[in-house]
């Protein structure tokens, strides 16, 4: 028996151009909604971007197929997804961009000519708020030796991203090592030119210690997840310092890196600016970058 899980007042009508929604647990307060609406606002498109919430719907993941069934045949253009879905809808589309399969993650689907096609815009949305927006611009320096915190679907993301914007020595930190030899060892495949190695948290003061930049890929700091990622005695201010955490806004680590004078970076821009690509890539129109930034800083508390 096919479960349908979506109604009428969720799918929308066809005289909406841009239909699109975002799939993942606990999402009600996301960014999303407001950063594609007003996009497509700003492009004169009637836009309607859509919440599936697995926990308020009362399922979980076994539903995806089913939600990109009902979302494919209602005239979507696509999804984009978060945890817990990233990897788990990797099997049930038709096919998957080269950066994602890499990853091993997707949070964008396009519906194109009646096949799924996964993209991950994580990477490109942090490579980009990073290269354009840290403080002081980035240089060639900055791009030394980088420590990123995290080993999971975030780390993945932000560990591509780093190395394909240019850290030439990259050292993955999680509390669980072996998941953090497992992505370093997947990224230093990926990136053989690059050099890649796995710690754990206790080696963070000395990593740092030669480190030019570290970037919290982690949800410790995260409103929930209460802590410092980092040592605040590891910090330093000739360290640049980056925290995907955007709830709350000035994490701990951020505030700490800023009496330690460093530059520092939060992850509201790597949400704006993943949410652009995808916006290119769910309406084959270009994002206004500064716009949806601008939408983010107005939207979010």
């Amino acid at each position: 028996m096919t479960t349908t899980v979506l109604g009428a007042d969720v799918l929308g009508t066809p005289t909406t151009t841009y239909r699109a929604g975002l799939i993942g647990s606990g999402i009600r307060t996301s960014a999303s909604p407001a950063l594609h609406e007003t996009e497509a606002a700003a492009h004169g498109i009637r836009a309607r971007f859509a919440l599936l919430d697995l926990d308020e719907l009362g399922h979980g993941v076994e539903v995806l197929e089913a939600l990109l069934r009902e979302t494919r045949r209602a005239g979507w253009q696509g999804v984009t997804v978060t945890h817990p879905a990233k990897q788990t809808i990797m099997p049930l589309l038709d096919e998957v961009s080269a950066d994602a399969a890499a990853i091993g993650a997707v949070n964008t689907v396009v519906f194109d000519r009646g096949r799924a096609i996964g993209h991950n815009t994580d990477w490109s949305g942090h490579a980009r708020s990073l290269r354009t927006l840290l403080p002081g611009g980035l240089c060639e320096a900055d791009l030394r030796s980088v420590v990123v915190v995290g080993a999971g679907g975030a780390g993945s993301a932000v560990g591509h991203a780093l190395l394909t914007t240019g850290v030439a020595h990259l050292s993955v930190v999680d509390v669980d090592v072996r998941r953090a030899s497992a992505l370093a060892t997947a990224l230093q495949q990926r990136h053989p030119e690059r050099t890649v190695r796995a710690a754990g948290p206790g080696d963070l003061p000395f990593l740092l210690a030669d480190a030019s930049g570290v970037v919290n890929a982690s949800p410790v700091g995260m409103t929930g997840h209460e802590g410092r990622p980092v040592p605040s005695t590891a910090l330093r201010p000739d360290l640049w310092v980056n925290d995907i955490v955007y709830r709350p806004r000035r994490t701990c680590l951020l505030a700490a890196a800023e009496r330690a004078g460093c530059r520092v970076l939060g992850g509201g821009p790597m949400v704006a600016l993943q949410a652009a690509d995808g916006f290119a890539l769910l309406t084959g129109l270009r994002a206004d970058p500064d716009r949806m930034l601008a939408t983010f800083e107005a939207t979010q508390p």
